[in-house]
């Protein structure tokens, strides 16, 4: 008796969750063809079918107990649904590279897809989760070979090597370190010394010099691009160097007289594994 009576619920369980993916794949198709939306990762749409295939034929056995003639019929075509979507899967692979990397908090998701015939890649802005629009084409086409590194719960760096061989980074930002009600410049916040232990970065009205491990970089204001309104990218002969981003703690003042509070974190653009380095503010320039 006990046994029949899990059946059932075990049953009942597995065809609510056919019913709830089914909805949920209904619910995306409307939203893509109605606000240009997506799932955050192509092959989301064939693995939800396969579930919810399985789920479904597990659902009929548990509840109908249907004869055995039937119960392999059922469970030919099934099969054969879910093999076809495993292609149609394996054909998307092939097509569209995705790239996905959740941030430390749970709250964010880089979604990157690449055209693997065009080397063109596209930066997706993520939404409910699992849902992501196109918001904006990366400049450079994509060679294949990538690093991310979340610099803050909020902000991304996508280091990688474009196809003329050069090292490019894309900074997707998710948060805002003011009111968020307007722009503001990374430069400008985020003048003074700042020091770590064999780093120092000088920001002034010349530009930003970086020293590290001895060695000293200069960069003018001509080769620095903002990223949103929390990080820029240092660039040297069309080539990303570093990146500089405010951290979570750092607060952005309308008044310049204000004393900086916060911390920045200093990333080398490297396809090699490469830790961020938190500075300190130690004042104005004298």
């Amino acid at each position: 008796m006990k046994n029949n009576k899990g059946r059932k619920v075990f049953g009942w369980s597995l065809l609510l969750i056919a019913l709830g993916f089914f909805c949920l794949q209904m619910g995306s198709l409307f939203v893509q063809a109605r606000f240009d939306a997506s799932y955050i990762d192509d092959r989301l749409f064939y693995i939800l079918n396969m579930i919810i295939v399985i789920c479904l034929v597990l659902s009929i056995w548990l509840l109908l107990k249907p004869a055995k003639k039937i119960t392999i019929s059922l469970t030919i075509i099934f099969a054969l649904f879910v093999i076809a979507n495993g292609v149609l899967l394996v054909n998307r692979m092939e097509d569209t590279k995705n790239i996905l990397s959740v941030s430390p908090n749970w709250q964010h998701v880089l979604s990157i897809k690449q055209d693997v015939q065009t080397k063109e890649a596209v930066y997706y802005r993520s939404y409910y989760g699992i849902l992501a629009r196109p918001k904006e084409r990366l400049p450079y086409e994509m060679d294949g070979e990538y690093q991310v590194e979340w610099l803050a719960k909020d902000v991304a760096a996508f280091t990688y090597k474009a196809t003329d061989q050069s090292i490019q980074q894309f900074i997707a930002t998710y948060g805002d370190r003011g009111s968020g009600t307007s722009y503001y410049y990374v430069g400008g916040q985020t003048h003074g010394v700042w020091q770590a232990k064999d780093t120092k970065v000088i920001n002034d009205q010349e530009g930003i010099s970086i020293t590290h491990n001895g060695e000293t970089e200069v960069f003018d204001w001509d080769h620095i691009e903002q990223f949103g309104t929390l990080a820029i990218v240092l660039k040297r002969n069309n080539e990303a160097t570093w990146t500089i981003a405010l951290k979570e703690n750092f607060e952005v003042h309308s008044d310049a007289s204000r004393e900086t509070v916060g911390n920045i974190a200093l990333y080398k653009a490297s396809l090699k594994e490469s830790e961020p380095i938190l500075l300190n503010y130690q004042g104005e320039k004298e």
